[in-house]
């Protein structure tokens, strides 16, 4: 029920004369020196605000800044709740970004780890024989790991930037990789350490990585031994240049592509390109074995060594003599294994493609599908110079995506071939950010396998390096007709969808929110008694459910199909669960919280 209260406002100007003067404007946050006389100011006793005459002056009434917010916390974190929301208003945009860099890092191995132990003493507690328990941590240690930080963890901006890298600099325990969970987030804590800081280090870390190093095949990877027919892999020198750095095209600036004379695209390198990058990446081994396990070797397998630790260079391996690179660049003979490394990453993290391909990707994973080429050069001209001279400078990147006018701008909000459809995981995150879960044991047990059944999305479990959907992915129909990209599109289909609303009906009306093996002792209920307040007033409860979850953008065809909906239930306590479960089950499937702009 919208309540309609007829104000009128009586300006006296003696009052005005001898009040301190205030050059902004009315209803920006005062109502000094002016008399507000309403004909009702209806107070109810289960809720928290009144609908006093004074707040149509001071501004008090109004969620402009929280809608802003919402939009902006939407493409800036996993989620949020009303507490986080107010305080994110309170510092603004920019000032929230400067406080989360600030923010202590979530740690993913040492998270890991803790999980394995604590279901380790649960089970020795429950009387079960040590013998029959292992607190070596498995894939699920790890994904406990990262939904835990996604639903507690502080860092939000940083957790978010992250994801968006582990979509791009991708390994998946869609592998043998997923019997390897310290490993994983080893990795993981290699992105989020690197999401603030320089993506030079970031690209030389993860080559380095034994999980990337496995994952394509440069790990063990040896010199050229013609008599034997062995060559250099060449499977890491390609995805480091087609994904990771410069891509397939060479490209202006603003991302679109350069052209011959014939008005054709120039490619960025040549498959003898990829056989000479292939000689850099050679004589990689693991640099540290398990505990009790033979000391490191080159040639030795995963199930060994220690998967947290950098591979390290065996220089008997390593391809000997000059490799000539593209651009006219050449790495010189004589120079150690990692030295060669080191030439090879600089000369793709300075490649002019890098920036406008890298903040291209980086835009489509946190604001918008199809950003204009306007965009990608504001983005990719601070990738190459934040200002002061630094190349790669993560944290100005960063600012740049998510304080450039086409992500802030009310205007956008309108334009059709702008924004995304939100992908599955992020989804799950604000769903369970806005409504908050009840766990007994204080950790949130969520291995995701059946999110990730249903979704075919879930972290580090994609199913090629290419990701879940690729960047240029066009699904056919109107999209395509308006050639405009929508990546996420490429997991929905027929089944996903319907899977996909069966979700949110068990984390809506079963509170159905995690996935675990353990008992009940480990399950985390959502805790909806924030909206209880609202449930009083079905257009209260439709006006709290917008805020949080669309944004403050629910079109009018989705608030009548839920006061439709919920407008028989009683107000009761049992009819207020009934409300809050229907209402929030409709949004969730809604396309206004679907797509996002």
């Amino acid at each position: 029920m919208k309540i309609l209260i007829q104000t009128c406002i009586f300006l006296f100007p003696f009052t005005l004369i001898l009040a301190q003067p205030y050059t902004d404007y009315i209803g920006a946050g005062h109502n000094k020196g002016i008399v507000v006389s309403s004909s009702d100011e209806e107070e109810r006793t289960f809720f928290y605000e009144d609908a006093a005459g004074s707040k149509t002056i001071d501004g008090s009434g109004l969620n402009g800044k929280k809608v802003e917010m919402a939009r902006f916390l939407t493409q800036a974190a996993l989620g949020y709740d009303a507490k986080d929301l107010e305080a994110a208003a309170e510092l603004g945009i920019e000032g929230w970004i400067d406080e989360q860099m600030d923010v202590e890092r979530s740690e993913y191995l040492a998270v890991t780890d803790n999980f394995a132990q604590v279901l380790y003493d649960y089970y020795i507690a429950q009387g079960e024989d040590p013998d029959d328990i292992s607190n070596n941590p498995g894939w699920q240690h790890f994904r406990y790991s990262w939904w835990n930080n996604a639903v507690y963890g502080k860092d939000q901006l940083r957790q978010r930037v992250a994801y968006a890298l582990s979509q791009i600099l991708v390994i998946s325990d869609q592998t043998d990789l997923g019997g390897h969970a310290r490993g994983l987030a080893s990795y993981y804590d290699m992105l989020a350490r690197h999401a603030f800081g320089n993506y030079r280090d970031l690209l030389y870390e993860m080559t380095l990585h034994p999980c990337m190093g496995f994952y394509l095949s440069h790990l063990n990877n040896p010199k050229a031994i013609p008599e034997y027919n062995i060559n250099p892999d060449q499977n890491f020198a390609r995805e480091i240049m087609q994904l990771f750095t410069i891509g397939l095209y060479e490209l202006n600036i603003d991302g679109t592509r350069k052209k011959d004379a014939q008005g054709n695209d120039i490619p960025t390198y040549t498959n003898n390109d990829i056989v000479e990058l292939a000689k850099v990446f050679t004589g990689l081994g693991f640099g540290a074995s398990l505990e009790g396990m033979n000391p490191p070797e080159f040639g030795n397998n995963i199930y060994g060594a220690d998967m947290t630790y950098p591979m390290i260079m065996y220089e008997e391996w390593h391809q000997e003599g000059e490799k000539k690179l593209i651009r006219n660049i050449t790495i010189p003979s004589g120079q150690s294994g990692i030295e060669d490394i080191q030439d090879a990453i600089d000369m793709l993290f300075n490649h002019p493609n890098t920036g406008p391909s890298i903040s291209r990707l980086l835009i489509q994973r946190m604001v918008t599908s199809n950003p204009t080429p306007a965009y990608i050069a504001r983005v990719a001209g601070t990738f190459n110079d934040d200002g002061n001279g630094v190349r790669g400078n993560m944290k100005a990147v960063i600012k740049s995506i998510l304080l450039d006018e086409e992500a802030r701008s009310c205007e956008s909000t309108t334009n059709p071939s702008f924004g995304k459809m939100q992908e599955p995981v992020l989804r799950h995150t604000q769903f369970l950010k806005a409504v908050g879960v009840e766990s007994p044991s204080k950790y949130f047990f969520n291995h995701g396998y059946g999110f990730q059944i249903n979704t075919f999305q879930h972290p580090l479990s994609s199913p090629s390096v290419f990701n879940f959907y690729l960047p240029d992915h066009k699904p056919t129909g109107e999209l395509s007709e308006a050639n405009l990209v929508a990546p996420e599109f490429q997991i929905l289909n027929s089944l996903t969808s319907l899977n996909y609303a069966n979700l949110v009906f068990g984390w809506t009306f079963y509170e159905y929110t995690t996935d675990n093996w353990e008992n009940e002792y480990f399950r985390s209920p959502t805790n909806a008694s924030g909206y209880f307040e609202s449930a009083q007033d079905d257009e209260v409860l439709i006006n709290q459910i917008d805020l949080m979850f669309t944004n403050g953008t629910m079109s009018e065809d989705t608030r009548d199909i839920i006061r439709e909906s919920i407008g028989w239930i009683p107000p009761t306590l049992n009819g207020a669960r009934e409300k809050i479960n229907v209402a929030l089950y409709l949004t969730l499937n809604s396309p206004d919280y679907l797509i996002k702009k």
